[in-house]
């Protein structure tokens, strides 16, 4: 048996690191499929380690614009597809335009399917292209055999939409890289900190209308005027129209230099030692898939501070504390409760570390070959 994957809309990010840790993970001997063919542009290929049951194909279409590769996904595809000889083809990017069967997809981006989040965006190039997106995913997922969702709260909320069209589907969750894995450090009272050495707060994640990072911006000066001494460390790139509100709202705030640092993106390599210098990780967001910062948080070692918005209660569980990331009284005040209670933050951050070993690229490679062999 031959597994075909059409990558030819991967070209970097978390997509590349999916493939890696896919492939890595694979042995012919284990599963269905004795050799695996896969499609893409020549910087993703150049990335994937070699194997003897691993071929690798591209086309000169794929390492062009956005026009060339969807001319290719709908005119040159379907005959490459049915030349190799592939019994099953995977196509993790969501979207695709092939006719071969038997075809297994991937959701990885719940925006699209969140009608209350996108009109955060309001009357914007943004808002119109996630209804496009909804449209266009909303397709591949009722057209392909079978759908592979990161968590229950995206498989039962998009497949609410689609009002119950997906043929087959399964959760399987992504993994986190060994490099976050930090054990707890000791908890200290509030009042070993100071503002010369505050308590750190992190929040990684792109500035964005969903993100809520205003409304930290907000809770956190609540609690420095209270005399708490905090800060609150933001690292991510930034929405552009989003920055500028962002910006706007730290220029009401004199002292916001004071407790918070905005550094926007850093190198992913460097990301790990950011959560490792932290004292705990809040996150605001109200819209995702599977949050994979938060659980990058998790392994950590941090006690979080957390959006109660889904999927994230059913990722951290019991192990942090929840909030709603529109209400800044309610944000200030949970965060607060952490802050004077380390007994909490040692609790809760034992417990999110040992969840996140749950999330193992192996486990997700396992599910996920095994149940693109049901097809066959």
């Amino acid at each position: 048996m031959i597994l075909g994957i059409d990558a030819s809309n991967i070209r970097g990010g978390g997509g590349i690191t999916h493939l890696k840790e896919l492939l890595a993970s694979y042995s012919p001997e284990k599963y269905k499929f004795n050799k695996i063919i896969i499609w893409a542009c020549r910087h993703t290929l150049e990335q994937l380690k070699d194997h003897t049951w691993l071929e690798k194909r591209t086309h000169p279409f794929l390492d062009r614009n956005i026009f060339f590769r969807l001319y290719w996904q709908r005119v040159v595809a379907n005959e490459a597809f049915r030349n190799s000889g592939i019994d099953v083809l995977f196509a993790p990017g969501a979207l695709y335009y092939t006719t071969f069967k038997p075809l297994i997809t991937m959701s990885h981006n719940m925006l699209p399917f969140s009608p209350e989040e996108r009109n955060r965006y309001g009357k914007s190039y943004m808002n119109y292209r996630l209804k496009l997106l909804e449209k266009k995913q909303g397709k591949s997922f009722t057209t392909a055999d079978g759908v592979i969702f990161l968590t229950n709260y995206a498989q039962n909320a998009i497949s609410k939409r689609l009002d119950g069209k997906v043929k087959k589907s399964k959760v399987i969750a992504h993994g986190i890289a060994p490099q976050f894995f930090n054990a707890p450090k000791l908890q200290k009272s509030i009042t070993e900190y100071s503002k010369e050495k505050p308590f750190e707060f992190l929040y990684v994640s792109i500035i964005d209308v969903y993100k809520h990072q205003k409304t930290l911006i907000q809770a956190f000066s609540i609690l420095y005027e209270e005399g708490f001494p905090v800060r609150l460390k933001l690292v991510g790139p930034a929405y552009p129209q989003e920055l500028k509100l962002f910006q706007e709202e730290l220029c009401k705030i004199s002292n916001n230099k004071d407790f918070i640092e905005y550094l926007g993106a850093i190198p992913y390599t460097e990301l790990q030692k950011s959560y490792h210098d932290a004292d705990a990780f809040v996150f605001a967001s109200t819209c995702e898939n599977l949050p994979n910062i938060l659980i990058e948080a998790m392994a950590s070692g941090l006690p979080i501070a957390c959006s109660k918005y889904g999927p994230m209660p059913e990722v951290l569980q019991n192990a942090g504390i929840y909030f709603d990331p529109l209400n800044v009284d309610e944000t200030a005040d949970v965060i607060r409760e952490l802050i004077e209670n380390p007994e909490i933050r040692k609790e809760f951050s034992q417990k999110a570390y040992l969840l996140a070993k749950q999330f193992s690229w192996e486990k997700c490679a396992d599910e996920t070959f095994k149940f693109l062999g049901e097809f066959v």
